[in-house]
């Protein structure tokens, strides 16, 4: 089941319904405190998490995609790892699309397969929350638009731990709107002076498949639909109408039929992401849709470079 995040975890402040959350969200990290794990110690490979605090739409998808570009100018043999769930194609197939990826239920067995086959370097897409595994390098990722919502922990916030546990990572990656980066630096410093801080921000690569002169009907399931309008609207498309569906969403013939007729009454081409592209692979009218292939752009790539290498 594909659920869109509470509106109200994205408020700058806690309102009534967090509140009244807030016995259960004290209940679940009490739960992970007593979760024990053996913590492998024992592998070669070395490791790089790329994972999140916050729920979806944090980039750590794209970081990975960038980390592992790094390593294979630099003639290092780089692999992706992703533990397997089912409802996760869409960003399964966009790793496959850029280098190996290794999968499992269990992510100690995708990163044994790699170093098996002699990868010097596992780029671990999400997995942070992960405790049985001892990675060499993590990132925490963040969108500058979101942030941390209203600063809570599930379900009263979209945090899956507590804002204070940055104090025990190195890197943190912010991406979405730089004018927001400023403060939100402020806010790291103070919970860890010694926190790396890495900035990026996404840009379009296949723009000239595009004419800017026509309307576009703009749909997308991903984890930060803004971040795509706001994207899109800095290069220039006239966006006439856009919908917003869950994280992964699985899209019916009935959702697709719905914007094809749409945008056929408004006289509107049609636009979505690549992730989102992947997801109509079944659906025989997928041919009337394009998608913006995104890239992400470091800000300084010499000190990503440092601190993966």
């Amino acid at each position: 089941m594909n659920l869109k995040k509470p509106k109200f975890w994205n408020l700058k402040r806690p309102n009534i319904f967090a509140y009244l959350l807030f016995p259960f969200s004290i209940l679940i990290g009490l739960f992970s405190k007593l979760k024990r794990s053996t913590v492998c110690k024992s592998l070669k490979i070395k490791t790089i998490c790329v994972g999140n605090i916050y729920i979806g739409g944090t980039g750590k998808t794209s970081l990975s995609i960038k980390i592992n570009e790094i390593l294979t100018k630099r003639k290092k043999k780089s692999c992706f790892v992703k533990k397997f769930y089912k409802n996760q194609y869409d960003e399964q197939k966009l790793l496959e699309r850029r280098g190996r990826l290794f999968l499992s239920e269990k992510r100690l067995n995708a990163l044994k397969n790699a170093q098996n086959e002699n990868y010097e370097f596992a780029i671990i897409d999400d997995g942070l929350q992960d405790k049985s595994l001892d990675y060499d390098v993590r990132f925490v990722c963040f969108n500058s638009i979101n942030w941390i919502g209203n600063g809570m922990t599930i379900p009263s916030g979209p945090l899956r731990e507590p804002i204070n546990v940055l104090k025990k990572y190195q890197h943190v990656f912010l991406n979405g709107n730089l004018e927001n980066t400023n403060s939100i630096k402020e806010q790291l410093y103070k919970i860890n002076p010694e926190i790396n801080i890495h900035i990026g921000k996404y840009e379009p690569v296949n723009l000239d498949e595009f004419d800017k002169g026509e309307n576009y009907l703009v749909f997308s399931g991903i984890g930060n639909h803004g971040t795509f309008i706001s994207m899109l609207k800095n290069n220039k498309f006239k966006i006439s109408k856009n919908y917003e569906y869950p994280d992964h969403y699985e899209y019916k013939n009935q959702d697709i039929d719905k914007i094809l007729n749409e945008a056929s009454i408004l006289n509107c081409k049609i636009l979505t992401t690549e992730k989102d592209y992947l997801r109509l692979k079944n659906n025989k009218n997928s041919y009337k849709i394009k998608y913006i292939k995104s890239e992400l752009k470091i800000i300084d790539e010499e000190k990503l470079i440092k601190s993966i290498m």
